[in-house]
């Protein structure tokens, strides 16, 4: 495809990506858009010059300040507006009247600013990386108990809190809670010292499904709208003093970060590959007859309020055992019904290789181990810190990725 639009080769937004997102600007209010190199278009401006008349999609659609009612849609429709923004970036005969008027709906991406995408109804994180679950539980468990008997046999997922994720540039606060030193018997209270990223991806769920349905594995991806990439930030001694006998709770809801844009699976098709073999085999309901994984390296770096950046981690979205469609799947097999916006992230995403390793918990193996930054050393995130998460794929010219999801953490506020 070649498009009358000057766009940077090495550009997350080619003209195979399109992915979708909320923008506002001094001009303009809170809109859908889509994102083509270093511009935005303007769905909403499309929509009032004609663009989406064929299919008769509702003008209403395109004047939301979320993509909730977007991804509503009957999923041809959501469809046929990536692809007819597409082939009106493409060198074709009608191209003429669109590029006369570009100006009216593509904005400098300069100009803008981006939001969280969607209202989020429901938030679950799954723990579906087996070296993760591995790495974790060998540091506590060791290596001959490193999984829990059900970990291979269902995808593992805690229900999180959708109030406290932000979008891309939001600074996070460092958060407070009980932690028990190992020099005490009891817990003593105040500023987590142990603070930590997780990379993970997260799919956004577009066609809602009724209370006590169910989603099969071939069903799954009607119902996902695309992938974003998160960041779950972790307060690793709050957690690790909370969550016995139950899940995560203040070590995980103080703040999540998303990148912006909405990645479809339409875009992602070309990286689509098998996942890890699945050893012992699943039940039925888990089964999967085509490959449900996704090619897509992803990476980590932090800049020390100190230093420059770095980064310390290269992972892949493809290493997870289990697909988003067996997560779907186990997550509706009850009869839990699913809304249009829901999000659910993979849980951290670490490879074989320590390098490949998606947490600080990993990488300095709890603790006990430093990263260098040019003299300056960290184990975990301090006040001042940024870490920065990117994601993507394809040659030149033809990269599809996710743009990143950015966060810098502030210093606890006083208690009060």
């Amino acid at each position: 495809m070649k498009t009358w639009l000057s766009i940077d080769p090495q550009s997350d937004f080619s003209i195979y990506n399109l992915p979708f997102g909320i923008f506002s600007s001094k001009n303009h209010s809170r809109r859908p858009g889509m994102a083509i190199g270093d511009q935005v278009v303007d769905l909403q401006v499309l929509a009032e010059m004609g663009a989406f008349a064929e299919e008769k999609i509702p003008g209403e659609v395109f004047h939301q300040p979320v993509l909730n009612t977007l991804m509503a849609l009957p999923r041809q429709q959501s469809r046929w507006i990536r692809m007819r923004v597409q082939q009106l970036l493409l060198e074709t005969e009608e191209k003429e009247s669109w590029q006369e008027n570009a100006s009216r709906w593509l904005i400098p991406m300069s100009d803008v600013q981006l939001h969280l995408p969607v209202t989020i109804g429901d938030y679950t994180d799954f723990y579906s990386s087996y070296q993760h679950a591995f790495n974790v539980g060998s540091m506590f468990r060791g290596p001959e108990n490193a999984l829990m008997p059900n970990w291979k046999h269902l995808p593992v997922a805690y229900h999180g809190r959708s109030s406290s994720i932000v979008v891309s540039g939001t600074d996070i606060v460092r958060p407070m809670g009980q932690r028990k030193p190992p020099s005490s018997e009891d817990p003593v209270f105040g500023v987590s010292a142990r603070l930590d990223f997780e990379l993970e991806m997260a799919f956004v769920v577009a066609n809602p499904t009724a209370m006590g349905s169910r989603v099969s594995t071939a069903e799954a991806e009607e119902h996902i709208f695309g992938l974003l990439l998160f960041n779950d930030w972790s307060a690793r001694d709050i957690q690790q003093w909370e969550y016995q006998p139950l899940g995560p709770f203040l070590g995980k809801n103080f703040g999540s970060s998303v990148s912006p844009w909405i990645v479809t699976l339409d875009a992602l098709a070309p990286f689509r590959c098998e996942g890890p073999v699945q050893d012992p085999a699943v039940l039925p309901y888990l089964k999967v007859n085509s490959p449900g994984h996704f090619d897509l390296p992803i990476s980590v770096a932090i800049a020390p309020r100190e230093g420059k950046e770095k980064v310390i981690s290269r992972s892949n979205y493809k290493y997870l055992y289990w697909s988003m469609a067996q997560q779907l799947a186990h997550h509706t097999v009850n009869g839990c019904p699913i809304c249009t916006g829901d999000l659910m992230a993979s849980g951290t995403i670490s490879g074989e290789s320590p390098d490949s390793f998606g947490s600080l918990l990993e990488l300095t193996w709890g603790g006990k181990n430093t990263l260098d930054f040019e003299g300056i050393t960290r184990t975990w995130i301090e006040d001042g810190d940024t870490v920065v998460m990117r994601g993507g794929a394809g040659e030149p010219g033809k990269r599809v990725g996710f743009g990143e999801v950015k966060g810098t953490i502030l210093p606890a506020k006083p208690f009060c």
